[in-house]
């Protein structure tokens, strides 16, 4: 009992490094200060700060599929469990200070470590959207078409209304977005 202590110990004191300092600037040295561990504790847990590093992003891709298995109900239309499970997911990751140290690591850097974990996130979000597609096009809710293409098509347009737009532009509300999301999916995928 006492190594799975330590062990989470470990991985929340290596998240509160990597959203402070983010990836690049993180070291096992500053992991096992914040850990209150000796150094080589880390390593009895893992390989090196890579492998530490996935692991931490493991637990967080688990957490968003739990928040979308809590918000997605089975006698939801599709386009409100979208609307629902996107801005849950939304939320989390711009309320994650780890998800946010990443995008502003990527933006400022470019490190490929920190653009390949938030392209994990990215993956795992488009597989359960492409989940939600697929069952929508099998009810024709929506029309028939390439799910994995409709699922990067709906997260992109989540995302740049909710936040690129955000940078030039007066924030929209929640409705707003629902509604114009609503229109892509009536008008642009609605069945024939």
């Amino acid at each position: 009992m006492k190594t799975i202590d330590r062990r989470q110990q470990v991985m929340d004191s290596a998240e509160k490094s990597f959203a402070l300092f983010g990836y690049k600037a993180t070291t096992m040295e500053q992991v096992a200060r914040l850990a209150n561990v000796g150094k080589g504790t880390i390593y009895t847990f893992f390989d090196n700060k890579e492998e530490l590093f996935s692991e931490i992003l493991r637990s967080i891709i688990a957490d968003m599929r739990q928040i979308t298995e809590q918000t997605v109900k089975e006698e939801n239309s599709f386009l409100d469990n979208v609307h629902m499970s996107m801005d849950s997911l939304l939320e989390y990751r711009e309320e994650h200070e780890l998800l946010i140290k990443l995008f502003q690591e990527v933006n400022e850097f470019g490190t490929p470590q920190a653009k390949e974990g938030l392209q994990k996130v990215e993956t795992a979000i488009l597989e359960y959207l492409e989940r939600q597609v697929s069952r929508a096009m099998e009810l024709e809710q929506i029309r028939r078409d390439d799910p994995k293409l409709v699922s990067f098509v709906l997260l992109k347009l989540y995302v740049t209304l909710t936040s690129d737009w955000n940078k030039a532009h007066p924030t929209l509300h929640k409705d707003q977005i629902k509604d114009f999301v609503g229109l892509f999916l009536k008008n642009g995928l609605s069945p024939t």
